[in-house]
């Protein structure tokens, strides 16, 4: 491996769009949760598919560590440069490259966000969905197999990318997929790639599945004594066949940090947020009908609004909710689980992942995505404490560990990474081998993201 030596010939290539700044190094060597900082050895800003296929080239001459990145959102260390090498940063490669309304797809390059090219869609009347509440890249999203709170209607990453750009470990550029919307030709590899975290292609052009902008859209909160009461009304709600568009969850604690953190008013309690979409008398009639399930399992205080006002600052405490969680311990990091279940094993996990949180020294809010079955507690510890850590990771293996055992996994939408590395061989068994394999196949020389997703002997 020679990293001075490629360092050298990618400077010829990119010239200042090469960074090798303490600053720069520093920013993209940092996670949003409790990993340290580990630098990478410079920054590269490609501005086409060509530079990308060109850089990834002269690294795999010099077996030079080759990482992608987008906003930096991820919470499982994807991004960290733990062999050292390059990372590849996409800001530049932001452009909306065709829009097809009639079709409802879109063609971008990787490092536009969600929120961007929700702008640049404006005037067609469509919109795209996924939406994990940071304002993260589209790329980013589709190498994390991104979800979030609209997941339960349009579904995650893997149901939007109809087929993708992407340069592979020896600098070879391939397409995946078409724009049709369904083919049975050959492999599915737009399906590989999408979750791959990095380790196998970067990706440098997607198409997207678009969905039209709804007519009406209501949006409403409402309080419970006890959580289990909560997560049997969703259990009904979808038994019922109410189609809805958001339903999450937070507990009593994260309603407090909201209140102080958005000034907002919430009852310190248990609280579900539901968003129903489609026409005016579809969205009332839906509303209206999981008032009465709230109501029949003990919810209270349950209001529903069609103004767009009260709806942007409802989501926009619960896109916040980390950062709120974060700011009721100042100065601490957080140690995020990621858990989903079968939905009939939903009351069962969250109710003891509570008691188990009760019983420890660590705080951890709970909030979630419970339309799919998937929450996050956030355990929240002090960085100078070498114990608190320990517990905190101690916590999250015994909420795994129970995910598992109830037919879930150890990740609903925030990837493997490095966080969730031991957790593969029990959830996949023999297949986690054969993932191995992929990626020994595609990338003999291990020089995309290494030490991520697959057993670390490849």
């Amino acid at each position: 491996m020679s990293i001075p030596a490629a360092i050298e010939a990618l400077t010829s290539l990119l010239g200042q769009r090469l960074s090798l700044s303490k600053s720069d190094l520093a920013l993209h060597g940092r996670s949003e949760s409790y990993f340290p900082e580990t630098l990478p050895d410079a920054v590269a800003y490609p501005e086409t598919t060509q530079e990308v296929s060109e850089l990834v080239k002269i690294c795999a001459a010099q077996d030079c560590p080759v990482i992608g990145w987008g906003a930096g959102t991820s919470l499982e260390g994807h991004g960290l440069a733990v062999r050292g090498g390059v990372v590849v940063d996409f800001t530049r490669m932001d452009k909306v490259l065709g829009i097809r309304p009639e079709d409802q797809d879109v063609t971008v390059q990787p490092g536009i966000t969600r929120e961007a090219l929700n702008t640049e869609l404006r005037a067609t009347g469509l919109f795209f969905p996924v939406d994990p509440g940071a304002n993260a890249t589209i790329g980013g999203m589709a190498a994390t197999r991104a979800s979030g709170t609209t997941a339960v209607r349009y579904g995650t990453m893997r149901d939007n990318v109809l087929g993708l750009e992407a340069v592979l470990a020896d600098g070879t550029i391939i397409n995946t997929g078409t724009r049709a919307r369904k083919s049975a030709a050959g492999y599915d590899l737009t399906a590989l790639l999408v979750g791959s975290e990095g380790t196998l292609a970067l990706i440098t052009a997607l198409t997207l599945r678009l969905h039209g902008q709804p007519e009406a859209v209501s949006s409403g909160v409402c309080a419970f004594d006890r959580i289990e009461d909560a997560v049997s009304a969703v259990q009904e709600t979808i038994q019922m066949g109410i189609p809805m568009a958001r339903i999450e969850f937070v507990d009593a604690a994260t309603a407090v940090a909201f209140n102080a953190y958005a000034d907002a008013t919430l009852p310190e309690c248990p609280h579900l947020m539901i968003e129903f979409q489609g026409s005016e008398a579809g969205v009332a009639e839906q509303s209206e009908r999981f008032g009465e399930i709230v109501a029949d399992h003990g919810g209270k205080g349950f209001a529903w609004s069609t103004k767009e006002e009260d709806r942007r600052k409802l989501w926009a405490m619960r896109h916040n909710g980390y950062y709120a969680i974060l700011a009721s311990r100042p100065g601490c990091k957080a140690v995020v689980t990621d858990i989903c279940v079968p939905i009939s094993r939903l009351a069962e996990a969250v109710e003891a992942t509570i008691a188990d949180i009760d019983a420890s020294p660590i705080p951890g809010p709970i909030l979630g995505h419970v339309g799919d079955g998937n929450f996050h507690a956030i355990l929240m510890v002090d960085p100078d404490s070498p114990d608190e850590l320990a517990e905190a990771k101690r916590l999250s293996h015994v909420m795994v560990e129970r995910a598992l055992d109830l037919g879930g996994t150890a990740t609903g939408e925030h990837g493997v990474g490095m966080g969730k590395l031991d957790y593969m061989p029990r959830e996949h068994g023999a297949a986690w081998q054969v993932m191995g394999a992929l990626k020994s196949a595609m990338d003999p020389k291990n020089i995309l993201n290494p030490g991520k997703m697959v057993p670390q002997g490849n």
